[in-house]
């Protein structure tokens, strides 16, 4: 019997992370110590050092759309670095950190699982290097700063109803999606109605992916827009005077967390941006970092291929400068079956296991249709795909080479099943074999859509090309926020869709490859510091709530003060 995720991380014997760090060839200076076993990198030394050495080739992990519990997309990631080292390849992994949110929500934990984890594991789910606290600290100045400028003179003439920047907390708390602050009289402020964001959506956390230099940090947040005037024009944090302080919080959260895999290969773990609102995928700096120190650079783009991936591909490699070798789709069997219409699952109840475990070559035969549309998505852009089948110990052979066969007709370099939450690296070796392949083949990469495009045109080309929408139904307020942004100038930024990770559509009971929908913008806003615009599809929340029975009710600390149930 497999111990826990936490009983294997817990008896783990790590290396000392100066250990991890000469590994991946850095130097004493370049590394500060939390601990024993994890350190920031000073990234814009060790960038210049080796800004003469060669990019080793980048692998993008993505997904089909999951169940409410995941498909392993980190496990995947985790494993097939430590399976590239076993087959000898110098591999670095570059994750996003947990957020509180789903730890102690629906998912548990986000350190891979079984024997394909990273480690410190309690530490990286908790606090870690107190990053997340860092961009919570520098958002909610800024709304602190907002309030008390428009309550002691308002000498940038705010129109309090414009103000847009809301609070954030990492944890999922719907009771903070809507609330009125000022309340109780003039000493406590300007009453206007906001909300909170859970803090892996701020705006901050975005800007903290996305900048590649303490200098660039700086220029993004000063560029955050909060509203406008009375008289519509913008105001940022530039105007309060909220930037510097805002940078002096984060200055030390910018630099990339060094862990490692229970295999002892290197893993960057740096920022949190959630892909079904925020662009889903690590910091860029921790890519830079890592592509200069190994061959092979694994990363992972959250949700399904359909959300952190094409926010990949359209919104970080512009930045960035960068585009993958090699795109990974992981996928399960179970979340094939329910694509398929084999059971319905809701968020915050349990699989009915039964139904998991019966062989239903009807249902996985219809649920491939999300599979072969996510690869379809990839191949847009121009790089090889593998498809990676993370197995459980209830697929069949048949159900196997079913999803072998289909994948294989969709046109990928290969699909292969994986078996490394049981077995670790030794369990995704073929898969490392095939992405190396991949990795090895011509690649043409283009975005999707030009930047010039106007606003309707790059959102209508994700919904119909990536989504596979008939067309875009847009409200009064959209409409509205598409001719001030236009106005404004902020047309020529990239989009990122927030909407469910649940289905290729915005209604999460839309299952396999939806056809005959119309996407609904209810609403737009700008992140012109981070540089994009994100439309909100259907009922998607900035703010998650917790399930009946989250998470959180089984994490405790045991008679010898180790804490027990957090994965």
């Amino acid at each position: 019997m497999i111990p826990s995720d936490l009983e294997i991380a817990q008896a783990a014997k790590m290396l000392p992370i100066t250990e991890i760090a000469a590994k991946m060839g850095l130097e004493e200076d370049e590394i500060i110590l939390y601990g024993k076993y994890k350190a920031k990198i000073e990234f814009e030394a060790v960038l210049e050092r080796l800004k003469d050495k060669p990019n080793g080739k980048l692998i993008d992990v993505t997904a089909i759309n999951p169940t409410p519990l995941g498909e392993g997309k980190t496990v995947t990631s985790i494993g097939l670095t430590q399976a590239l080292g076993k087959i000898g390849k110098n591999v670095c992994l570059t994750l996003r950190e947990p957020s509180l949110g789903p730890v102690f929500g629906i998912k548990g934990g986000a350190a891979g699982g079984g024997y394909s984890q990273v480690v410190p594991m309690e530490d990286l789910n908790l606090h870690f290097t107190g990053d997340i606290h860092a961009v919570g600290a520098a958002n909610n100045l800024l709304a602190a700063m907002i309030d008390t400028h428009i309550l002691l003179g308002n000498k940038l003439n705010i129109d309090p109803l414009s103000v847009s920047w809301r609070r954030v907390v990492d944890i999922s708390d719907r009771a903070l999606r809507d609330i009125v602050v000022g309340l109780g009289g003039r000493a406590n402020g300007y009453p206007r109605q906001t909300g909170f964001d859970i803090t892996v959506a701020s705006e901050v956390m975005a800007i903290l992916a996305l900048a590649t230099s303490l200098k660039d940090l700086r220029q993004r947040l000063g560029k955050i827009v909060i509203g406008t005037t009375y008289d519509g024009q913008p105001v940022t944090a530039e105007d309060l005077g909220a930037a510097g302080a805002m940078t002096v919080l984060l200055k030390d959260a910018l630099k990339p967390n060094l862990i490692q895999t229970l295999e002892y290969q290197p893993c960057i773990m740096h920022t949190g941006p959630f892909a079904n609102i925020a662009h889903g995928n690590n910091s860029i700096v921790a890519d830079l970092v890592a592509l200069k120190c190994a061959d092979y650079v694994v990363t992972e783009s959250g949700f399904g291929a359909d959300m952190g991936a094409e926010k990949m591909m359209n919104i970080k490699c512009r930045y960035m400068g960068i585009t993958p070798d090699c795109v990974v789709i992981t996928c399960t069997i179970r979340a094939l079956k329910m694509h398929g219409g084999a059971f319905d699952v809701r968020p915050g109840k349990p699989i009915d296991e039964e139904l998991v475990k019966k062989e239903n070559m009807p249902a996985l035969e219809k649920g491939c249709e999300n599979l072969t549309k996510h690869i379809e998505n990839m191949k847009l852009f121009g790089v090889p795909v593998v498809v990676t089948i993370n197995r459980r110990v209830t697929d069949t052979e048949a159900e196997i080479e079913l999803v072998k066969k289909i994948a294989e007709q969709a046109g990928v370099v290969a699909c292969v099943p994986i078996d490394v939450w049981a077995k670790g690296g030794a369990g995704g070796t073929e898969a490392a074999e095939a992405v190396v392949e991949a990795c090895n083949q011509p690649k043409n990469f283009k975005f999707l859509y030009e930047l010039d495009w106007p606003i309707k045109q790059k959102i209508e080309t994700i919904a119909t090309k990536i989504y596979g929408a008939d067309g875009v139904d847009y409200s009064p307020e959209a409409e509205r926020k598409i001719e001030l942004f236009t106005k404004l100038g902020y047309d020529k930024l990239p989009i990122c869709m927030a909407k469910t990770q649940y289905s290729l559509s915005h209604d999460p009971n839309l299952k396999g490859a939806p056809k005959g929908f119309r996407l609904p913008i209810r609403d737009i806003r700008a992140s012109v510091g981070a540089g994009f615009l994100y439309p909100l599809c259907g009922e998607m929340m900035t703010m998650p709530g917790l399930p009946s029975r989250p998470a959180a009710v089984d994490v405790d600390i045991d008679e010898n003060g180790r804490t027990v149930g957090l994965f």
